[in-house]
């Protein structure tokens, strides 16, 4: 006996949305670690420069000695934060942009787009925040350069622009995190499950 029309379109559909899901899922599992990862690594990141930033802005009405005191304790440890929280954050953000690149949806620019942003913080700390810190670790409290005040500032605004390219790394992230699948992508998923579902087992007539 012949298997129905609509049984055998059904199998079909099944047999087609379950073609790949070994790589699939695979993919779907590195996507959510890679973007859960780079959630939590940028924010935390993100988060340190918001407060370094509310501190330095404190120090701006403090005099030389105050200010080198306060820094020279700062990068006592902080720098070994920020050496773990960053590259981090970039390696998840690079895994997610590699894991989405080309499937259709937002997800994709959104990552590049946080990606781009992480990278331009880390240049910054690079070329400008790292280079100065190194320089502030051999000031003297008693006897401050005399353009202290010169190296504050350029050190503070390149902090500001940093922090600004971190927090909006993590918004891109957020946005990425909440953005839904595509329609395509839907469907697809929910084809599979549906006819995953009703397929019936094959009877004996139907077998024969």
């Amino acid at each position: 006996m012949t298997t129905p029309p609509e049984i055998h379109s059904a199998r079909t559909e099944s047999s087609r949305s379950t073609g790949n899901p070994p790589s699939r899922r695979t993919s779907d599992t590195i996507r959510q670690m890679a973007l859960f990862a780079g959630l939590l690594f940028s924010g935390l990141f993100a988060g340190f420069l918001l407060a370094v930033l509310i501190l330095e802005a404190s120090l701006r009405r403090f005099p030389a000695s105050v200010y080198i005191q306060v820094r020279q304790v700062e990068l006592a440890h902080l720098d070994d934060l920020a050496a773990v929280l960053l590259p981090a954050a970039l390696l998840a953000t690079a895994t997610l942009v590699v894991v989405t690149i080309a499937r259709p949806g937002r997800t994709r620019w959104l990552a590049l787009t946080a990606l781009v942003l992480l990278l331009a913080t880390f240049i910054i700390s690079l070329l400008v925040s790292v280079p100065i810190n190194t320089d502030q670790q051999g000031w003297s409290v008693l006897a401050p350069p005399s353009d202290w005040a010169r190296v504050r500032d350029r050190w503070q605004i390149a902090h500001l622009v940093r922090t600004t390219t971190a927090v909006c790394a993590f918004i891109t992230l957020v946005a990425a995190a909440i953005t839904p699948a595509p329609p395509g992508a839907r469907r697809a998923q929910g084809a599979g499950t549906a006819t995953a579902l009703i397929r019936p087992e094959p009877t004996p007539l139907e077998e024969s």
